[in-house]
């Protein structure tokens, strides 16, 4: 970790804080910088995924059929569990 003197817009900082739910300015910052780089790296892999729908490469109604992931069986059924063996 870095220590670095700089000049903020208290404003923003305690606009940010009261969004983020931090109580000090190095967790706001530290907060905001996670959040900014969490949030362009989704965005990147959803223009990702448009263009490989695009092309065909990705069939998104397959992804978000949950049917085609998640076992359909009731929850005492046999064969999800292995009991009865």
């Amino acid at each position: 970790m870095s220590r670095t003197v700089i000049d903020l817009d208290d404003e923003a900082l305690e606009a940010a804080a009261k969004e983020l739910g931090t109580a000090t300015k190095r967790d706001t910052i530290n907060t905001a910088l996670r959040e900014v780089t969490a949030r362009y790296r989704r965005l990147r892999a959803l223009e990702e995924a448009r263009e490989l729908a695009a092309d065909g490469a990705l069939d998104m109604n397959l992804l978000l059929d949950k049917r085609a992931y998640r076992p359909t069986g009731s929850a005492t059924d046999d064969r999800d569990t292995g009991a009865g063996r």
